[in-house]
């Protein structure tokens, strides 16, 4: 599998903030974040806005995960993601879905 380095490509400034006990707090995000991304198919690089990514966070590193559809190509693109990928695309307003295990 061909890794794909996301980065932010306007920085911010803003970081998620966190209460001692409460859990993150939702900090409101520029809608002009963009990340730069390619794709393996077509080996397009382009930048897509958060609104173009989902996470999926799972139990494990396999079921961890962030994808978007290559704009020029079509293709849908599926790629690992590491804690610093989660740390961006979550601060980056990125939609997440959190993965359960069933018992």
């Amino acid at each position: 599998m061909n890794r794909t380095h996301l980065f932010p490509a306007a920085a911010t400034g803003i970081r998620p903030v966190s209460l001692p006990g409460a859990g993150p707090v939702p900090v409101p995000v520029p809608a002009a974040v963009r990340f730069r991304a390619a794709c393996p198919d077509c080996r397009g690089r382009f930048e897509l806005a958060a609104a173009a990514l989902r996470l999926a966070i799972g139990a494990t590193s396999r079921t961890t995960f962030y994808t978007f559809t290559c704009p020029e190509c079509g293709a849908s693109v599926r790629k690992p993601a590491g804690e610093r990928i989660i740390e961006l695309l979550t601060g980056g307003g990125v939609r997440t879905l959190r993965l359960h295990t069933a018992l």
